[in-house]
């Protein structure tokens, strides 16, 4: 399944499944086929992804120290994790297009 983002104040965001249900969970909206998140939700929306954002950065930087203490970075699988898609990556091109939908007073739908 595919989620796709869609507002009339930008172009559509589209994202695999389990990318999307994340970041729907974390904006605390309910991962369902459709939904819809209005203007009013979007600043809250926003500063639960930016939080789990530093969350996550802080984690992986973590991360990283202890496998380079441990001698772990030459294994393949700590490098791998290391090259992961960040969290940031995923969230700033829906960030972005909450951002223009909130300055546009515009919805964004998934689903329809």
């Amino acid at each position: 399944m595919l989620y796709k983002f869609k507002s009339k104040a930008a172009g559509d965001v589209i994202m695999l499944e389990p990318q999307g249900r994340r970041l729907l969970q974390i904006m605390g909206k309910e991962p369902g086929p459709r939904g819809i998140l209005q203007p009013a939700e979007m600043p809250a929306a926003l500063a639960a992804l930016e939080q789990a954002i530093a969350e996550d950065e802080t984690r992986r930087k973590a991360e990283a120290q202890a496998a380079a203490a441990s001698g772990c970075a030459d294994r393949p699988d700590e490098r791998h994790r290391s090259e992961q898609v960040s969290l940031r990556q995923r969230a700033v091109p829906l960030m972005d297009l909450i951002r223009r939908s909130l300055q546009a007073d515009r919805e964004i739908v998934w689903g329809v």
